[in-house]
């Protein structure tokens, strides 16, 4: 992947956590939320949850934080992001380290917004750049994106 992935119009994932420069640019491009996947003291932390938080809003932007730490690659965050990441003013900014969480997560949400299958959605998002790392995410993405109860809408 690159240090930007264009999903559709309303989500892009950032790659990289952003500095304080880089949340004024993503206003400036247009961008009017930014939602955080890394835990508070992550490894590298480049600024903490609460202060990318009042730096985001200081622009005028819509702030998210959802700490996913691995015990959290699951359905019941998956379907926290889709409740809390639907609410929230496009186009968005979605981080965490690496962008292999922010990916899973919004290519789950987006599959299930436009209503395609585990498989299909996989697919969608490999051909996209997205590698899933293991088998165990890739299972999770399936089974969730199958499973998921909203079809062409939010959750």
């Amino acid at each position: 992947m690159t240090d930007r992935l264009r999903v559709d119009d309303r989500f892009t994932i950032e790659m990289t956590p952003p500095t304080a420069d880089r949340v004024g640019e993503l206003a400036r491009e247009g961008f009017r939320s930014i939602v955080n996947l890394r835990t508070p003291g992550e490894k590298d932390e480049v600024l903490s949850p609460t202060k990318e938080g009042e730096i985001a809003r200081s622009h005028g932007l819509a702030y998210l934080s959802i700490p996913v730490s691995p015990q959290d690659m699951n359905e019941a965050t998956a379907e926290r992001f889709d409740r809390e990441v639907a609410g929230l003013p496009g186009p968005v900014a979605i981080h965490c380290a690496s962008g292999r969480r922010a990916a899973l997560f919004t290519f789950m949400h987006v599959a299930r917004i436009e209503g395609l299958s585990g498989d299909a959605a996989a697919a969608k998002a490999e051909a996209m750049g997205f590698q899933f790392g293991t088998p165990e995410m890739r299972a999770l993405f399936t089974r969730y994106v199958d499973g998921g109860k909203t079809r062409g809408g939010a959750p």
